[in-house]
């Protein structure tokens, strides 16, 4: 039987029937014997805790409804928004690990939403809904986006966050990762081991344990569509340094990449093992490379780690 997921959640659905979010609690992997699907629960299955969250918010125009989501198989692509959060949700919790389940088309399966203090609001409508929202205080607006900021859905263990709005839900950040002010971490994404985040991290992208991302530096998986990336990995205890850059290449383990260094696969670096010029691509999923600009050359030099006393 195919691994499939299943948990009970509120949603926010605006008054047009718009699935704005929906938040699980404490979503499970489990065998799913029947096709992926979501149902409303009724609420003498809900608990007390629960009960108390579900019902209308008239102010922002949208219902709290508590629903039930289950996939059958987390390798076939979600149905709808409701099972794009789930699988989010499961990311952020540590319980799948990026990559390895099918987000084909799940943006698409998302709106831009209203992201704000009193909750998901319809962008449509919104500044209507201001004004409803202003009787209960100040109204702060964190961003418009398909995505939401992950500390609102999900609080991992032994990670630090500098700012919230950098951290969207469905990022993978495994204990001991620090993601600092200026880091950035999409979905789909993140640390497979503790490390520190400094620089952006793409969707689709995934780092090993003991990687340091500085300032300004950026690991930006290849885009296929408007709302699909490439898969790219790079290894353990590698080094971005300010400003440097990788594209679209994967990197084995312990690779160093210099300051202002910018790799995309077609990128021509001087390989000091072979002497000669080739592009990025052909050094793609090597291990214990440092990569820096270098006065003898016009194109990144790409040396093994230790030679050179470095």
């Amino acid at each position: 039987m195919s691994a499939g997921a299943r948990a009970v959640g509120i949603a926010n659905i605006a008054m047009d029937g718009t699935v704005l979010d929906t938040w699980f609690p404490s979503p499970e992997l489990v065998p799913i014997d029947e096709p992926s699907a979501t149902h409303r629960v009724s609420a003498h299955e809900l608990s007390p805790k629960f009960l108390k969250l579900i019902g209308s918010d008239h102010d922002r125009l949208v219902e709290l409804v508590p629903v039930r989501t289950t996939i059958a198989d987390l390798n076939a692509p979600p149905v709808d928004a409701h099972d794009v959060f789930l699988r989010l949700h499961l990311l952020s919790h540590r319980m799948v690990e990026p990559l390895t389940i099918n987000l084909e088309g799940a943006l698409e399966l998302l709106v831009p939403v209203v992201w704000t203090n009193k909750g998901p609001c319809l962008a449509d409508n919104f500044e209507t809904v201001r004004m409803n929202l202003r009787a209960r205080g100040l109204i702060h607006v964190y961003g418009i986006d398909r995505l939401p900021r992950m500390v609102d859905y999900v609080v991992p263990s032994g990670v630090t966050i500098a700012e919230a709005e950098r951290v969207r839900l469905g990022a993978y950040l495994a204990e001991g990762t620090s993601v600092m002010r200026e880091g950035y971490v999409s979905y789909n994404a993140g640390s497979l081991g503790p490390a520190r985040i400094e620089g952006r991290v793409s969707s689709a992208v995934v780092v090993g344990g003991g990687t340091d991302l500085s300032l300004s530096s950026t690991l930006m998986a290849s885009r296929v569509s408007e709302f699909e990336r490439r898969p790219m990995r790079m290894g353990r205890d590698c080094r971005l340094h300010p400003s440097a850059g990788v594209i679209g290449v994967d990197l084995g383990d312990r690779c160093e990449i210099g300051v202002g260094v910018m790799l995309e696969p077609e990128t021509m670096v001087f390989d000091v093992e072979s002497g000669t010029q080739v592009p990025a691509s052909a050094i793609a999923g090597r291990s214990d490379l440092r990569i820096e600009h270098e006065p003898f050359s016009t194109s990144p030099v790409v040396r093994r780690r230790g030679e050179n006393g470095i």
